[in-house]
Formats: C-alpha cells, sequence, structure tokens
C-alpha cells in the first residue's frame, strides 16, 4: 500500500488492474471449487445466454459492452469446449445465431448457485467497508461516458497552465514577436500580402495610432500569442479583429480565446456595437474560437485579402 501512497491517484489504472487481477485469480478458483469449467473471461457471454434466448455476436457485443471481435473471440473458446451452438435464426434464415448446448444449459445450472454464493460473499464485504464500491464503479462508469479521464486531465492540464498566462498591451518591444508569429501561419499556406505587411512592419502606425489595439499573450512570461483590434471607418463595424496567431509551441493552452475575448472586453468598453473578422476555412481551431465567443458568418462579404473565404460578425 505504500507504493500507492506515495503516488496517490496518479495510479488509479496500476491499482485498479492490480485489484481486478486478484479478484480474477480467485474467480478461476472458485468455478474449480463448482466444478464449472469456464474462463471468468467467458461469464459476460455465458450469462447473457443463460437465459435461454438465441442471440447475434453483435447483439451480445452491444448487450455486454465489449467489441465484435472480443466476443467472437470468445465464442469461438466457448464453441470448442462444447459450450455453445449456432443455429439457424428462426426471424431471419441467413444468418445464425448462438445459443447454450446441452452441457452449456447443465453448467448454467450450477452457475446459478455459484452466483447466489458470490453475491452473498461480496454483500458481506460491502458490510465491513465504508464505501460501496459497486455503486462507486457505476458512478464512474457514468461520469467517464459523458466525459474522458483523457478530457478531463487536458482540462486540469490548461487551468493549472492557465496561471501563467498573462494578456498584456502592446508595446513597440513586441513588434518582431507580432510580425514572426503572423507571417508563420500566413506563409504555411499563402503569401504575405502588402496589406499584411502594412499592419506586420508598421502595427504602431497603422493599427495603435489610428485608434486600435494590439494584446499581447506571454506565457511565463515569454510572448507566444497577438492579437490586434483594428478601428475601422465603416458605417456598420465598428472595429475589426484581426492578426491572431499563437505560436505552435503554446497551443492548446487556450491562448487563442483569452486573446480574442481581451479583444472583445476592450470593444465593449469602448461602447462598439458591432465587430468584424475575415478568416479563411482552412483555419479550423480560429474559426471554432470565433464562434465560440459569438461571431456569426456573413452571407455577402467581399475579402480583402486573397486567402480570405469567410467574414464573420459579432453583435455586441
Amino acid at each position: 500500500m505504500g507504493f500507492f501512497e506515495k503516488t496517490g491517484k496518479m495510479a488509479i489504472g496500476s491499482r485498479l488492474r492490480m485489484l481486478t487481477d486478484k479478484v480474477t485469480a480467485d474467480a478461476s478458483q472458485i468455478y474449480q471449487l463448482y466444478d464449472v469449467d469456464i474462463k471468468p473471461k467467458w461469464f459476460p457471454v455465458f450469462f447473457v445466454l443463460s437465459d435461454g434466448e438465441a442471440k447475434t455476436i453483435t447483439g451480445i457485443a452491444k448487450e455486454i459492452g465489449h467489441t465484435h471481435p472480443s466476443v467472437s473471440n470468445i465464442v469461438k473458446e466457448m464453441d470448442a469446449k462444447g459450450l455453445i451452438k449456432e443455429i439457424t435464426d428462426k426471424t431471419d434464415k441467413r444468418r445464425n445465431v448462438i445459443v447454450l448446448s446441452d452441457k452449456g444449459k447443465e453448467m448454467a445450472d450450477i452457475l446459478s448457485t455459484q452466483c447466489s454464493d458470490v453475491a452473498t460473499a461480496i454483500e458481506n464485504i460491502s458490510k465491513e467497508t465504508r464505501n460501496d464500491l459497486w455503486r462507486a464503479i457505476e458512478e464512474w462508469e457514468e461520469l467517464l461516458s459523458e466525459k474522458s479521464l483523457f478530457q478531463r486531465v487536458k482540462e486540469a492540464k490548461k487551468a493549472r497552465e492557465s496561471h501563467d498566462i498573462q494578456i498584456v498591451s502592446y508595446t513597440p518591444s513586441f513588434q518582431a514577436i507580432f510580425k514572426s508569429l503572423n507571417e508563420s501561419w500566413i506563409t504555411a499556406h499563402w503569401r504575405l500580402e502588402a496589406h499584411d505587411l502594412e499592419y506586420l512592419d508598421y502595427p504602431q502606425q497603422n493599427i495603435i495610432d489610428k485608434g486600435g489595439y494590439i494584446f499581447v499573450a506571454t506565457y511565463k512570461n515569454e510572448p507566444v500569442g497577438v492579437c490586434a483590434l483594428c478601428k475601422m471607418d465603416d458605417l456598420i463595424f465598428d472595429y475589426e479583429l484581426a492578426k491572431l496567431a499563437v505560436s505552435p509551441k503554446a497551443q492548446g493552452k487556450g491562448i487563442g480565446i483569452l486573446l480574442c475575448k481581451a479583444a472583445v472586453n476592450k470593444a465593449k468598453e469602448l461602447g462598439a456595437k458591432k465587430l468584424f473578422l475575415e478568416s479563411n476555412t482552412l483555419l479550423k481551431p480560429a474559426i471554432h474560437i470565433y464562434k465560440k465567443i459569438g461571431f456569426k458568418e456573413l452571407s455577402e462579404y467581399h475579402p480583402a485579402y486573397e486567402r480570405g473565404d469567410i467574414q464573420m460578425e459579432l453583435t455586441i
């Protein structure tokens, strides 16, 4: 137990596997005690067939939550022991179904007695514990079906890393990173256009001095993401959300959405009513972020960039 006290919940898989191995080893001995000649892994298939109803391999797999190949292999092993047989489906002569053989039915009668004694033993263990393991397993299964352990760990990782993320205002010292981050994603698919270079080479003059803002995301004090809020001379839109870029080494930490939210909040603070953006549908992560914060695709638009194939608006 000392090892698991050291590792904590990190070793949950190892601990559950050890418990499973211990129970499975006992199960083999229990089957021998009752002269039931089956392997523990056959039990789910054997159990669902013990009600006498003929079933397909697909039906069995769905009922017990196993894969089709897994059930298929178990059925082959049970067939080799003479515990099951294939018969023609009465409702569909084109397919075969699985039922217990006479030998399997005899074993099922013995197994029912064994199951009763096993249930009693497990109930007695439960009475000696403070927690109901069976109910806990059910609750875990339900929760993990809603959201996997992997997804939960990703969220925990992102939450921890968010403490090292800061959104700061642009200063001229960030000009190089503002250009390099945007240049990287643009040239990965397209070419830099004159309109890009106006912003990237001269952000102070063409964005900030014209009433716009640039936000920089730092992770552990290193600049890793940028986003601009550009003032528009337009009757409909107040600002354009533009030049969102996050370093590949910092992606997956939620930096993109933090930058966009910072820009949107600034626009709200300035009394803006509508924001505009232009992008390309190849940039699926960026499009996902825009939609998540409320941007809607415009039905008619006139792209300012050759690469632009989608324009969106956000009503604040």
